[in-house]
């Protein structure tokens, strides 16, 4: 099942999040969930992370749950609000598209 993560950070979080960056990166790359895309959501300029982005396949709305549970960016206060919601594909017509 996919599941859309959406996380805002708590105002002032930009040095917590930079400090944790790696500990994150490191979380995301044990494979608890597929990760489908993720990414840091950032201002209209580009300058500014604001949050964090994720499309995950997990077995289940719990397993999508835990695995943002157990985020260093959770853990250690970085999101300020987090909205869970399952998330049905339906078109993707521009998959050739690469990474930032």
């Amino acid at each position: 099942m996919l599941f859309a993560i959406h996380c805002l950070d708590k105002p002032g979080a930009l040095d917590q999040r930079l400090a944790r960056h790696a500990e994150h990166r490191a979380y995301l790359a044990e494979g608890r969930v597929h990760l489908i895309v993720a990414g840091p959501l950032v201002s209209d300029d580009g300058t500014a992370m604001l949050g964090s982005l994720f499309i995950v396949d997990a077995p289940s709305r719990e397993a999508a749950e835990a695995f943002n549970a157990d985020d260093p960016f959770t853990k250690h206060g970085i999101w300020g609000e987090v909205i869970i919601k399952r998330f049905d594909k339906r078109t993707d017509n521009r998959s050739d598209l690469p990474a930032s």
